[in-house]
């Protein structure tokens, strides 16, 4: 699927992805794509339909840190990737790569998220 054309006046619409090792963050950052669980496809695929642009912010489990993020390049499809082994993902969708950098959780204690009880967002 292609990504539609810019909706204006569209909400914009994070998320933060967490994997469960650095390898599955490098193979998305080589590739341009991702993949999540079937459980996750659902709000993704809602967020890239109806918003103007849906961000993705890439953490590693247990890593105290964000390693980078991407825009939401294309809806999320039937094809599964083999790169992650069977580890129980759904299907891949295009991401596109907007900075790949380690930033430490203590510079976004400021950001504080609303619809998570007002939580620190990491």
């Amino acid at each position: 699927c292609k990504s539609p054309s810019p909706r204006q006046n569209m909400p914009v619409r994070y998320f933060i992805m967490k994997s469960s090792n650095l390898q599955n963050i490098d193979i998305s950052q080589q590739k341009g794509i991702w993949s999540t669980t079937p459980s996750n496809e659902r709000k993704l695929n809602g967020a890239f339909w109806e918003s103007s642009v849906v961000y993705l912010i890439f953490s590693v489990q247990g890593s105290g840190c964000f390693q980078g993020f991407a825009r939401m390049g294309s809806a999320i499809g039937c094809e599964k990737s083999q790169d992650w082994g069977s580890a129980g993902f759904g299907g891949v969708f295009k991401v596109d790569w907007i900075r790949k950098e380690i930033i430490p959780f203590q510079f976004a204690h400021h950001l504080l998220n609303p619809w998570n009880d007002s939580k620190k967002v990491q």
